[in-house]
């Protein structure tokens, strides 16, 4: 088992990059609710603890505080925790150990530059001057007893701090966003210098241990696993593929609402090329009018999904026809985001938008289910994939929801309406591609909005629709920022889109970032 370090969420935006800059490092961590017993985080036999921020302020009735058993732990070889509190993580340890915390005066969001009082440890190699995120409307007034001030800023003058007692530490700022120069730094002395990680996991330590577990798991029983040809299925694919050979069979259904040429794409890639198994099911009739006329989001999306499962267990009959005995398993491409939101504190993200992985499958599946990269993040899935080979048109490929198609037409979803969006978006990702933006961005596709404008084409009026192109830039997809892309580029699409494509007549660039806006539109 690796060594790890368990991050207890509070509920901050940036939960998620704490694990990310944990792993980076080379220290394998797990997410949980604030709300998980002392006991049971005891029992995962963590090097260290990190307290996430969060959205609260601890003095309010109801605000989620640290189990005082969390700071009181001890470790298996009976050294005392290490602890680190992150904003509201650190306002929490304070709160509970005889510290004081109030609104500040004037909330402080933005950059402000540390300058540090101690560099032992926690801070070693980290110099005074060097930019840091501040995100925070409280604040430390006074410290508990037996903790000091090892750095401060301008208008923070306790930044971060220590316990005298025991490895317990705290900062005002945000070490696990970009914008702090030197965080990747002081999680890595968190990791090492604190917690004494030695740092064994990687990307290549997982490819061997996953596929020594799948053999073990499988044994001479069968796999099922559903293919979309996106990063995450497919790289599963070849994982498991390089565990069990043909003792897996993909399966791969056209919903109708998939990118252009992605029917044909898949198939020569992982039958021709990787000769796995393959059940190619062409379902789009079916998917495409049980959606007709259907305009809300969440509809659409339960009506895939629900079609999904059926055509997926008429094809599994039909996999079994050919084999031996029935699959035993199925696999899925569920990655580590897609668990930490369905199990958060504050509830799962089915409040926003249903995730298509986790919680989707009736009750009465006669199948094991197999998550072969559950506790990994795409980055991490992408970095498996280079080393299995996997093409670098498939390991590179942006996000695809799995209602494809559908959620990029707002309202209802009719085949004339899918052809243009296609197109559209075919030109928008081909020209990224050539300009050499592809790379640039986190994730880019075209909208068909159900809005028809007037225009103007030679001496003709016209009345046709509004494609918006949207492109961001993000980590992990859970903040994103608009992608500045170069003008001349956006005008070069506009004109081939409008120009090749009848029935659409205007272009517009989505400037939202995510928050406020989601990244996809529905």
């Amino acid at each position: 088992m690796h060594e790890r370090i368990v991050i207890l969420d509070f509920g901050s935006q940036y939960t998620q990059l704490i694990a990310r800059r944990v792993r980076e490092a080379g220290v394998y961590s797990e997410i949980h609710p604030c709300t998980i017993a002392a006991e049971d985080v005891a029992r995962l036999e963590p090097r260290g603890v990190i307290l996430s921020g969060g959205p609260s302020s601890v003095y309010d009735p109801g605000a989620p505080q640290v189990d005082d058993a969390i700071l009181g732990m001890v470790r298996s070889d009976g050294s005392p925790m290490p602890v680190l509190g992150i904003c509201y993580g650190l306002q929490a340890i304070a709160h509970r150990t005889g510290g004081t915390v109030a609104r500040a005066a004037h909330r402080e969001f933005g950059r402000a530059h540390l300058e540090v009082d101690d560099d032992a440890d926690l801070l070693r190699g980290i110099p005074s001057g060097s930019t840091v995120w501040m995100s925070h409307g409280d604040h430390l007034t006074s410290l508990p007893p037996g903790y000091r001030v090892i750095a401060h800023t301008k208008n923070a003058p306790i930044a971060a701090v220590r316990s005298e007692r025991g490895p317990h530490f705290g900062v005002q700022f945000h070490p696990e966003v970009v914008h702090t120069e030197h965080g990747a730094a002081l999680i890595r002395n968190f990791a090492f210098e604190v917690c004494g990680c030695a740092g064994d996991w990687s990307p290549a330590s997982f490819i061997d241990e996953k596929t020594r577990e799948v053999r073990e798991l499988v044994g001479e029983e069968h796999v099922i696993l559903g293919l979309s040809g996106g990063v995450d299925s497919s790289v599963a694919a070849v994982l498991l593929h390089k565990a069990i050979g043909d003792r897996l069979t993909c399966i791969f259904v056209n919903n109708g609402l998939l990118r252009k040429g992605e029917w044909e794409q898949v198939q020569a890639t992982f039958r021709d090329h990787y000769h796995i198994r393959l059940e190619a099911v062409d379902a789009s009739d079916l998917f495409l009018g049980r959606l007709d006329g259907v305009t809300d989001p969440e509809r659409k999306r339960r009506i895939i999904g629900n079609t999904f499962v059926e055509v997926f267990d008429s094809a599994t009959r039909t996999v079994v026809s050919h084999l031996d005995r029935k699959p035993r398993f199925l696999a899925q491409g569920t990655l580590y985001p897609d668990v930490i939101e369905s199990v958060s504190f504050k509830g799962p993200s089915a409040t926003i938008k249903t995730h298509h992985n986790v919680g989707g499958l009736p009750d009465d599946l006669d199948f094991e289910i197999l998550e072969p990269f559950r506790e990994l993040f795409k980055d991490e899935v992408r970095a498996i994939g280079r080393l299995l080979g996997v093409p670098e048109s498939i390991i590179g490929r942006h996000p695809f929801p799995g209602p494809g198609l559908a959620i990029r037409i707002p309202g209802a979803v009719t085949r004339s309406d899918l052809g243009l969006l296609r197109d559209a978006d075919d030109i928008f990702i081909g020209e990224l591609r050539s300009w050499g933006l592809y790379d640039r961005v986190w994730q880019a596709f075209a909208v068909l909005l159900p809005v028809r404008t007037v225009g103007v084409m030679g001496d003709e009026r016209t009345y046709e629709n509004v494609c918006a192109l949207r492109a961001v830039t993000s980590v992990d997809g859970m903040t994103a920022d608009w992608a500045p892309l170069p003008y001349d580029f956006l005008a070069h699409v506009s004109s081939r889109i409008v120009n090749e494509i009848r029935g659409i007549n205007r272009c517009v660039y989505d400037i939202s970032s995510k928050p406020p806006a989601t990244i996809e539109w529905e």
